[in-house]
Order: structure tokens, then sequence, then C-alpha cells
């Protein structure tokens, strides 16, 4: 599995603006089969910074949804005027990690100890 992080920066004041526009977009992508997993808004760090966080089995999944999605004339339409908010933007691709239940009790178990352990 992979997850797929679309990062943008908004310009300064357009998150609401930024946010409507998104549920249009999605509405029409939903229609497709296409839907992200989920929209991430800043609560610290760097203001209006909009997430747009989706998983894919694999490399040529995400390729074939980009190219059923951004090769519609309705999709570019929509996203032309969404970029007319954004001041810049990224993409990051990451490899999901299964991890068992029994590593993340160890995790929690060793963070534990180090805590409440003498220095």
């Amino acid at each position: 599995m992979i997850l797929v992080r679309d990062i943008f920066q908004l310009k300064f004041g357009k998150m609401r603006e930024a946010m409507e526009m998104w549920k249009q977009i999605l509405s029409t992508m939903s229609q497709s089969g296409y839907m992200p997993d989920r929209l991430l808004t800043d609560l610290t760090g760097q203001y209006y910074t909009l997430i747009m966080e989706s998983t894919y089995n694999n490399m040529a999944d995400f390729e074939e949804s980009m190219k059923n999605e951004v090769g519609s004339d309705e999709w570019r339409r929509m996203y032309q005027k969404f970029t007319e908010l954004v001041e810049s933007g990224r993409r990051e691709i990451f490899t999901i990690v299964p991890v068992g239940e029994q590593s993340t009790m160890q995790s929690r178990t060793q963070a534990t100890a180090k805590v409440g352990a003498p220095r």
C-alpha cells in the first residue's frame, strides 16, 4: 500500500474558499469512484495548509487514478479555479509499512519503561 499526500499552501485567508471548492471537486470525483481518504487543515505550523491524503494498493493504481481523474475536462476546469487560491504545493508518496499489534505493544512498553527509569 502507498499513501499519497497532496499538500497545498494556500494564499492568506483563502482556506474557506478552498474548502468549498474542494467539496465541489470531490463530489465530481466521487461520481467516478475515486474519493480521497481525508482532507487535513493546519492546527499548527504554516498557516493555510490543506492536505489531501489518499491510499492506493500500488503506484500503478495511483497512476491509473490520476489518468482517469486529471484527464477529464471537468477536473481541469475546477482545478484551474482552485490553483488561483494556491501559493505553492507538493506531493509526497510513502510506502505504508504494516505494524503488528505485538510490535506496537512492545514499543509502548519500552517507551514507558524509559520514562519511568532512574537516570
